[in-house]
């Protein structure tokens, strides 16, 4: 059965999720005795400071990107390196048959520029067959093993590039897999710890209560901020009036 694609549990960039775990842990550090009352202990603490730093080591998407348009660039010069030595070939084929005859079409070059790489890969091979078969008839106009060696080598060299582009794709969708799988794991812990720091402080302190709320997004925090200050001016109005 298929692996079910994993998706993340949290809104914000991973980049956040990190910050987020750092600042959480510091201010559970801070209250460990009391979260030591909850079952939560140094060495739960110590834990997910470690998955912290496993995640932090992972490498982001934008690292895998490039990594994968490095080797698409080395494999889109292959391919052109390939068309080169086949339009080599075809080029003297031409010169002794004309493009409508089926010694011509044989090699099945039409419409190069437009092949998928598979289509391109088999064209090669191809071209290097059918050029082989009839070498008798083109060794006047230059067809010789040294030019199909030309596009054997191309062919070989694109068959590489487009195998180790292959396997980077696949080594981005593993390792972004990885990071959703220790992203949320991350996350769910955060979520813990938050909850235990919230009940410690709900009715003690409201600013140590606050530390240990999860905010998705900048504009969470300055609606909270903005809350919090609107609340703070109209108890110092209420002040005001009480000492009227």
């Amino acid at each position: 059965m298929k692996k079910q694609a994993s998706h993340r549990k949290y809104n914000f960039p991973d980049a956040d999720l990190y910050l987020q775990c750092v600042e959480r842990l510091k201010y559970a550090v801070r209250d460990k005795k009391l979260f030591d009352q909850y079952g939560y202990d140094g060495e739960r603490m110590n834990g997910f400071k470690a998955t912290v730093l496993k995640f932090k080591g992972l490498p982001d998407d934008d690292e895998l990107v490039g990594d994968q348009m490095i080797v698409t660039d080395k494999k889109y010069q292959a391919s052109e390196k390939l068309k080169t030595a086949i339009r080599s070939i075809m080029t003297r084929v031409a010169i002794k048959f004309s493009n409508r005859t089926g010694r011509y079409r044989k090699f099945g070059t039409a419409k190069m520029g437009d092949m998928t790489d598979a289509q391109l890969l088999f064209c090669g091979r191809r071209v290097i067959r059918v050029a082989r078969q009839q070498i008798d008839f083109l060794a006047d106009v230059g067809v010789n093993e040294n030019s199909i060696k030309r596009v054997a080598d191309a062919c070989q060299g694109f068959e590489n590039a487009l195998n180790i582009q292959q396997d980077k794709v696949a080594d981005r969708d593993i390792a972004v897999e990885r990071r959703i799988e220790v992203g949320n794991k991350l996350y769910d812990e955060l979520i813990v710890l938050c909850n235990i720091g919230k009940d410690i402080w709900a009715e003690k302190d409201l600013t140590k209560y606050e530390q240990y709320t999860i905010y998705e997004s900048n504009n969470d925090q300055k609606i909270a901020r903005k809350i919090r200050e609107k609340k703070a001016k109209n108890d110092t109005g209420k002040e005001g009036e009480t000492a009227l």
